[in-house]
């Protein structure tokens, strides 16, 4: 029987058994990896920033056939087609939707009204308050610690704070990988934990086994925040390219970024009109400039290159700082089981000190 500390209202606002999150990342969250972490009692969430409308219902539907348990999808708010996604996920009774960077107010809550529930990811307090206030029914505490998209406050300040802040469920993501990450979690107020790194560093990844062999020899010090990838801080392993990439500026960033933009576009198959529609749409709701535009564009062809196509040389490989704490690759339903299984040792342990104490 699972220790009660670690059934939290996570698990009763997801359906799930374990308070334990995979995150969406973009090639890595695979209807493979999502369907695993969710049979294993967690949480998965499909990434479908880098799918189109047709990709992403047929992750739905092949996750849907490898389990019945719920499961999420990660959404951009500003993708032009947004509401056709929203509608698929009602049609396909998906139970979750998160948000990649600002989530709309007006999207959040119509997909709340269909029965959804919405848990955004943020990386500052004011960000939890302003979710909080649109009705998200938790939120995502990203720390500085995280791979991808991160900020520059630690987890463990910035925890608390959120907690301290809204009076909804706050789930930790920034440096978690074990049971011991989980109670510490818990001990600050968090109804459960996220992480992406952790997961996909697992044999159910569908991340090259030459990549995944790069991420288990590095260090904790061996990644770096870079807003080149994107034009926002994005923390990658370093590597050769990744020092070059950092060395650069914008003028002989942008065309390899324009470049870059193209290729997705024609990867995707998305109309030239759409395309346009996005980046006016990015360009207003996150308040950037034309050229952080296409850089934005440039993110996705560079964790392809190594995420899918395996070429170190020509990509990026977004990880947290924890990678240099992780040593193997478990199954899903091993990695889970372990957590749970050390989070258990640790609450008995310390159940029995306070006895001892008394």
């Amino acid at each position: 029987m699972t220790h009660p500390a670690l059934h939290t209202a996570l698990c009763d606002l997801a359906g799930v058994r374990y308070p334990i999150v995979q995150t969406g990342m973009g090639w890595v969250a695979s209807a493979a990896l999502v369907s695993a972490t969710a049979n294993a009692g967690g949480l998965g969430i499909i990434a479908s920033a880098t799918m189109d409308l047709r990709q992403l219902a047929l992750a739905i539907a092949e996750t849907k056939s490898r389990t019945d348990r719920p499961f999420g999808v990660n959404l951009r708010s500003d993708a032009p087609d947004v509401r056709d996604r929203a509608d698929l996920m009602v049609k396909e009774g998906v139970r979750v939707a998160s948000f990649a960077l600002a989530p709309s107010e007006r999207l959040m809550k119509g997909l709340k009204d269909q029965g959804l529930v919405c848990i955004p990811s943020i990386g500052a307090r004011r960000h939890a308050e302003k979710v909080a206030e649109w009705g998200a029914d938790a939120v995502i505490v990203q720390g500085g610690e995280a791979g991808g998209h991160t900020g520059s406050v630690p987890t463990t300040v910035l925890l608390p704070q959120v907690v301290d802040a809204v009076d909804i469920p706050v789930i930790a993501a920034g440096g978690f990988f074990d049971g011991r990450g989980l109670v510490a979690a818990l001990a600050y107020g968090a109804v459960g934990i996220a992480m992406g790194t952790r997961f996909l560093l697992t044999s159910d990844s569908p991340v090259p086994d030459a990549i995944k062999r790069i991420y288990l020899a590095k260090q904790v010090t061996d990644t770096v925040v870079t807003t080149q990838v994107d034009g926002y801080p994005h923390r990658v392993l370093r590597t050769e390219f990744v020092d070059k990439l950092v060395q650069t500026n914008a003028i002989t960033s942008l065309p390899r970024a324009i470049a870059n933009a193209l290729r997705f576009q024609k990867m995707l198959g998305t109309p030239w009109r759409e395309l346009f529609r996005e980046a006016i749409a990015m360009k207003r709701s996150q308040e950037l400039s034309w050229s952080q535009v296409v850089m934005a564009a440039n993110a996705p062809m560079l964790l392809k290159a190594s995420m899918v196509d395996g070429d170190v040389a020509a990509g990026v490989m977004a990880g947290g700082q924890v990678t240099g704490l992780i040593e193997d690759l478990p199954s899903c339903a091993e990695l889970i089981d372990r957590i749970v299984r050390e989070a258990e040792e640790i609450l008995a342990r310390l159940g029995a000190r306070a006895g001892e104490s008394t």
